[in-house]
């Protein structure tokens, strides 16, 4: 126990994610003309980067530090855990900068409770982002207040004495005091304001960039310990499974639960109610099974016999719905980027000089290790919830919003994900353990996804449609350039009308390309969305990197170029574009224009510093073939060159990948190469193996039999990750997501490479 501790003097605000959208909405909107003439709504005072999101940041030590007499340092992990090492990286951050020894160091699980924390939804590659700022200034501040409560100890200026490695250090006298000796004394004292905080320098720091620290979870991860979002166990526990619909929207129509009564375990029969208005987080509805263990759940299940009303989304069907993609894809569509004139350009090629090309890419499911669990425990007025999810504050938010509880009367303690990629920032299945528990007051209530349950039911990655049309002019280079992406949109999960993708979806790398073509436009399609579409690891970037980086490549070598040298012309020299002026781009992930502009010269490093990897130009044995791709997403710089085999019966071998990533500051250097290694396993799921089919509105596959993902047998034996550029003063980039864009098109460009076939159709299972 800790009897001397930094503790927060006063409570933050209260500020919910509720009144923070209120508050926005009071600024008003002002709408602005372009050069373009194009009408773009923007906010009055727009705030960037982590000042946008719910709860913005909290930098108090107060907040995130306690010291025991003993010495021990605890720090508050506010982000959870789900693969990316940032329960580890951020606490390292501020234990760096307070000089705390990590040997000593504890690091915590917090709550969620962003009014507290500031925001806490893990995703969109923002943690080291937005809190690598924050977390250094808590840090500071705590060295600060030890080394001001040692000064006056020893009546000496602050000046004169020195945080170093868990103690403070008066060199003119030699005298020394430990942390844990002077943790009564600094928490009395006053925490720095912003202006006195003094942050270490690059050279300074003994764990950021140097891979010292090993993540907190990985021994407990390694030998089976850990524990997940379905492990917690408590006295009374009850489990749940739930028959959803098939067919998004479907409702009980009617439900004989006499036979599922008479499982032996099962205890009660709980309809949860479908979902009304578009989707958004809700359940899908249908009707759970409460038993005293899991097995006797999914018996229970299967015993009901449930008639489930008919919905309009029966119709859906891949095949069909590809045609739709398809037609809508090869007409006009709405122009979201519009330079020159890319139809007159068009019009005044040859038919030799024009290129084009259309590339599909299905739906995926997130298929995470750990599929999605909760447990929530109501009793009397007061709600405790215990789930594996990305969004702890969201989670908390429905239950609060579902069950009618007062803030305080509801806790959402996260637990370790087992995967996430997007899947869990979706709390649905919290909802539905809240329903049951409802139900069940005074016992803890599990709920458990199968396997099927989560292939069948997902959020998935939106299938995609990308039509291309370039004409090439005299050098081989392109006068002109159209892309046409058709794909349904995650809008639609929040309005069910609503059919185009999103800016912030086009802004995934479509409208945001550098490509030195005096006459480019961008448009997008309209279809409607016929299941739960959500965001997925990285997004929208993967089928518009699919498409643009294997039309790159085709262009090339249309032109008879090195793939290489043409990719580096089309990008043209070094230079900083300014995303809303060269792009149209207003969104720009949420982050200011001025701070994160478009950076060519990062773009044309990551190029070179793969194809060096790579050994790219070197002559290869008949059936190999390299592949190049690169992608900016998520404010970083990628590029991933692949070498594979295709024998005689079209059976396609990767042997080499490297991976070049400008993600700025490297704070975990072995996480990143962790995290791009990772990328090329998940992208070769998603080149060649993993699809997601609907026939009558129902998925077709349940489970890993049929839905697959890459084996350990299938990696490519050797992953080379380059880092580039470790600047401090480079605002940082994502990690988790942009390593992936580029593999897919490296490995149809590659196979291509090797067999001079084109794959324009994902998955690539062989090559015909």
């Amino acid at each position: 126990m800790m009897s001397s501790i930094f503790e927060s003097s006063a409570a933050p605000a209260q500020l919910s994610r509720r009144a923070l959208l209120k508050a926005g909405a009071a600024t008003g909107l002002v709408l602005s003309v372009t050069a373009r003439g194009v009408v773009h709504a923007q906010e009055a005072a727009r705030k960037y980067g982590a000042d946008s999101m719910p709860g913005g940041t909290v930098d108090d030590p107060l907040v995130f530090v306690q010291i025991g007499v003993d010495g021990t340092v605890t720090i508050v992990a506010h982000r959870v855990e789900m693969g990316t090492g940032v329960r580890t990286s951020l606490p390292m951050v501020v234990a760096d900068e307070m000089e705390a020894d990590w040997a000593r160091v504890k690091v915590v699980q917090a709550d969620g409770d962003e009014a507290r924390y500031g925001n806490q939804n893990v995703d969109g590659s923002r943690s080291v982002r937005h809190f690598l700022a924050p977390m250094r200034r808590v840090g500071a501040a705590a060295r600060q207040m030890l080394e001001a409560a040692a000064a006056a100890r020893w009546s000496v200026p602050a000046s004169e004495v020195k945080a170093v490695l868990h103690q403070v250090v008066h060199a003119k006298s030699g005298r020394k005091l430990g942390f844990g000796e002077l943790a009564d004394d600094a928490a009395k004292q006053p925490v720095p304001t912003a202006g006195q905080r003094r942050l270490k320098s690059q050279a300074e720091f003994r764990y950021i960039g140097k891979d010292k620290v090993r993540a907190i979870d990985l021994e407990d991860i390694g030998r089976g310990r850990a524990k997940y979002g379905i492990d917690p166990h408590m006295p009374g526990m009850v489990f749940a499974v739930i028959a959803r619909p098939a067919v998004l929207g479907a409702k009980v129509k009617s439900v004989n639960s006499d036979a599922a009564l008479k499982v032996p375990g099962v205890l009660k029969v709980v309809e949860i109610p479908a979902f009304s208005g578009a989707p958004a987080f809700q359940p899908l509805g249908g009707v759970a099974v409460v038993a005293s263990n899991t097995w006797a759940a999914m018996q229970g299940r299967k015993a009901l016999a449930i008639e489930w009303a008919e919905s309009e989304h029966a119709v859906y069907d891949s095949a069909s719905y590809r045609q739709a993609m398809e037609k809508a894809a090869r007409e006009p569509g709405k122009v979201v980027r519009n330079n020159g004139d890319a139809g007159a350009a068009w019009s005044k090629a040859s038919e030799r000089q024009r290129v084009t090309a259309e590339y599909y890419i299905p739906h995926h499911a997130h298929a995470t290790m750990e599929p999605p669990s909760a447990t929530v425990l109501i009793d009397g007025d007061r709600c405790d919830v215990w789930a594996c999810v990305q969004d702890p504050q969201n989670a908390r938010d429905g239950v609060i919003k579902l069950l009618g509880l007062s803030r305080d009367k509801v806790a959402v303690h996260p637990q370790l994900l087992g995967g996430a990629f997007g899947r869990k920032s979706k709390a649905d299945f919290v909802f539905e353990a809240a329903t049951i528990a409802k139900a069940m007051p005074g016992k803890p209530v599990k709920v458990v996804w199968t396997r099927e349950d989560d292939i069948q039911h997902d959020f998935y990655h939106a299938v995609s449609l990308e039509h291309l049309e370039a004409a090439l002019g005299s050098d081989g280079m392109p006068v002109s350039w159209l892309h046409r992406t058709v794909a349904p949109t995650i809008s639609s999960l929040f309005n069910a009308a609503a059919q185009g993708e999103s800016a912030s979806e086009l802004g995934m790398g479509a409208v945001n390309l550098p490509w030195q073509i005096l006459n480019f436009r961008v448009e997008t399609g309209n279809v409607p969305a016929h299941t739960r579409i959500g965001w997925f690891r990285s997004v929208y970037n993967i089928p518009h990197a699919f498409a643009t980086q294997c039309f790159i490549a085709e262009l090339a070598h249309r032109a008879g170029k090195d793939h290489r040298a043409y990719a580096l012309k089309l990008i043209g020299p070094a230079r900083k574009l300014h995303p809303q002026k060269a792009f149209d781009d207003g969104w720009n992930y949420s982050e200011s224009p001025e701070v994160y502009p478009f950076d060519t010269g990062r773009l044309r490093d990551v190029i070179e510093a793969a194809c060096k990897g790579a050994q790219w130009g070197r002559k290869l044995p008949k059936g190999r073939g390299l592949g190049l791709a690169f992608s900016y997403s998520f404010l970083t710089y990628a590029a991933t060159v692949i070498e594979l085999e295709v024998n005689d019966k079209g059976e396609i071998r990767l042997i080499a990948a490297d991976m070049a990533l400008d993600c700025g500051p490297q704070i975990t250097p072995e996480r990143i190469r962790a995290q791009m290694e990772g990328s090329v396993v998940m992208g070769m799921g998603i080149a060649m193996m993993s699809d997601i089919t609907f026939a009558k509105g129902a998925v077709q596959q349940s489970n890993f039999n049929d839905f697959l993902i890459a084996r350990h047998n299938e990696a490519p034996p050797m992953v080379r990750t380059h880092l580039v550029n470790n600047h401090l003063q480079t605002p940082p980039g994502g990690v988790g997501e942009p390593p992936l864009p580029p593999v897919a098109p490296a490995i149809a460009n590659a196979i291509f490479a090797a067999t001079g076939k084109r794959m324009r159709d994902l998955p690539i299972r062989k090559v015909e």
